[in-house]
């Protein structure tokens, strides 16, 4: 018993010191927010709630159920090898099963280089996994992540859940009516949409695969320019994949385990979870026995979250509850009447009868640059009144590489009490050119609003020289000083702008001059116009070294930049020394 009690205290199993100690042993050990009930069992339920709220309302999952199983005391540590004897209790629910555990492995690595700067753990996608569909069933899946059989949610009809009307035509979920969490990530088909991934590079975006599951969670948790080691985005990450504090506390209940000693495991042998979020007992009315039916045989109670529920439990063995007898006589049986369906009061989105620009000013960013504008929608009735609580997915569309902060093409925001949605910023890509934003309503079928933007080349207003010394050589010479310059847009340094620098004719005649200094190419040739210059990362640029032919005189240097900025530097050629003549010598007598 005592090798178990760091998972579960059952009634009856311990006495009361021995339950005391394992109660103060729990309290003493486990993540903030996380309390142990007077059997000994870890629960977050009376965590403080967060202050932080959800990027996108519905979180990932719709905000469906989840596994609420805690781990236990102690992570193996150091990890067990496979095939090492008999498994000690703690150490297979430490284990993952091995496809899952490199699914989990690849999209670290995948995030690692595509967003470094979010620093996201495989643990966390294990926590999340564990929390959501305890390791896809405990690892049933096939050789190329697909789990053996279909992973869902219950219906968000509103029901004890949210309300999520059909966004896929039950193309992920089977369902036409109302959308249900799918895979082993437990994404809901409006979500998937836009964070669906291809994790194994089968060519396609399978929820089902936790390949493809485990990269687009990665990315979802790492949208908004987050920073997981930061404690606070790592919160606010968690809590948009599913609104709930208990839920936080869970993940990071696993998350710490997980860092503290885990190991790889055979796929289809991992530890199921019991208790689910929402499994509640059931109260037996006044005209039925407290004990619960018996169950018919072959049945057993939903093995994942999203299946239609768990069965009661049956009281624990030496609990000293007390059983109901059964009735001396019979109970007749009534069928219960029929009642109409109760009428479901309408959403905040079904009240949604159009979308209006909110206010967007001109979409215009330089590329690289950050847009300054954001877009701004606003949620009306069909009377023009704002609807507050409604999902908005905004979607780039075109040619572009342009994203919203996080760089991701697409991103849902709720609207707030004036019924007005604002996307995340917009951040221009190297890509130049017009693109377009949507904005919908998830869950309803109306029209949205396009908006226009444009991303247009790197520019400099104002050229200068970084020096200021006389730049000057004699004719076939060479000059001893190179030219830098600086270019700045705004004030602020414009790296990575195209230039031009040619010597011209004159100050009227900006044709390339045909004598006086000039530069060499790569085989040594006379060239008097360099294409293709750019700035550096602090806007600078230095050019070649220049040389003069034997024309003497003031040459003109001219450098231009994408925006207009011009640089006209003075180049003196002096004339060559003449040599002195020899003294002659007196004819022999």
């Amino acid at each position: 018993m005592a090798a178990h009690f760091g998972r579960r205290l059952r009634k009856g199993a311990a006495t009361t010191a021995v339950a005391a100690a394992a109660v103060a042993a729990l309290s003493a050990s486990q993540a903030p927010g996380v309390t142990v009930d007077g059997q000994g069992r870890q629960t977050t339920a009376d965590a403080t709630p967060s202050p932080e709220e959800a990027a996108d309302g519905a979180g990932a999952t719709g905000n469906s159920p989840y596994y609420t199983d805690l781990p236990p005391l102690n992570s193996p540590n150091p990890s067990p090898s496979a095939g090492t004897g008999p498994v000690a209790p703690g150490v297979t629910e430490a284990g993952i099963p091995a496809t899952v555990l490199d699914a989990y492995k690849k999209a670290e690595a995948a995030l690692r280089e595509r967003k470094p700067g979010c620093n996201l753990p495989w643990q966390l996608l294990a926590a999340i996994g564990k929390v959501e569909s305890g390791q896809a069933r405990g690892g049933r899946v096939s050789a190329d992540g697909t789990t053996l059989s279909p992973i869902l949610g219950p219906q968000l009809d509103g029901n004890g859940f949210a309300l999520i009307k059909d966004t896929d035509n039950g193309a992920h979920d089977g369902n036409s009516a109302y959308d249900q969490a799918v895979g082993p990530m437990q994404f809901i088909p409006s979500t998937w949409e836009w964070a669906g991934r291809d994790g194994n590079d089968d060519g396609r975006e399978d929820p089902n695969n936790i390949y493809d599951a485990a990269l687009a969670a990665g990315h979802y948790l790492c949208r908004f320019g987050w920073d997981l080691s930061d404690p606070d985005d790592l919160d606010k990450a968690i809590l948009s994949y599913n609104r709930s504090t208990e839920y936080l506390n869970t993940v990071l209940s696993w998350l710490e385990y997980y860092r503290k000693g885990t190991h790889e495991i055979p796929d289809g042998t991992g530890t199921l979870p019991v208790d689910r979020s929402d499994h509640r007992p059931v109260r037996p009315s006044p005209s039925t026995s407290a004990t619960p039916p018996a169950p018919k045989p072959g049945s057993r109670p939903a093995d994942k979250p999203g299946g239609a529920g768990q069965s009661p439990k049956p009281s624990d063995p030496g609990s000293g509850s007390p059983t109901t007898p059964p009735p001396t006589t019979p109970t007749p049986t009534t069928p219960p009447p029929t009642t109409p369906p109760s009428t479901t009061e309408p959403t905040p989105t079904d009240t949604v009868d159009h979308l209006e620009d909110a206010g967007t000013a001109k979409l215009t960013a330089q590329a690289g640059d950050p847009f300054a504008q954001r877009i701004s929608t606003r949620a009306e009735t069909d009377a023009g009144k704002a609807v507050a609580k409604v999902r908005i997915r905004f979607t780039i569309f075109g040619d572009t590489d342009t994203t919203f902060a996080g760089g991701e093409s697409v991103a849902t925001v709720v609207t707030n009490a004036s019924g007005v949605a604002v996307a995340p910023a917009l951040q221009a890509g190297e890509k130049t050119g017009g693109f377009a934003v949507r904005a919908v309503v998830v869950g309803r079928d109306i029209p949205g609003v396009a908006y226009e933007a444009t991303v247009t080349e790197r520019a400099a207003d104002t050229l200068v020289r970084t020096g200021d010394a006389a730049l000057t050589c004699t004719a076939g010479g060479e000059f001893a000083e190179a030219v830098e310059v600086k270019a700045t847009y705004g004030g602020a340094a414009a790296d990575r702008v195209a230039a031009t620098a040619t010597l011209i004719t004159s100050a009227d005649d900006a044709t390339e001059n045909d004598k006086g200094p000039y530069f060499k190419d790569a085989a040594g040739n006379a060239i008097r116009t360099l294409n293709g210059l750019e700035t550096d990362a602090d806007g600078l640029l230095k050019l070649p070294k220049l040389y003069a032919d034997d024309t003497a005189g003031t040459f003109l240097l001219r450098i231009t930049t994408a925006g207009g900025a011009t640089l006209t530097v003075e180049l003196t050629v002096a004339a060559a020394a003449t040599p002195a003549p020899s003294p002659s010598t007196s004819p022999t007598a």
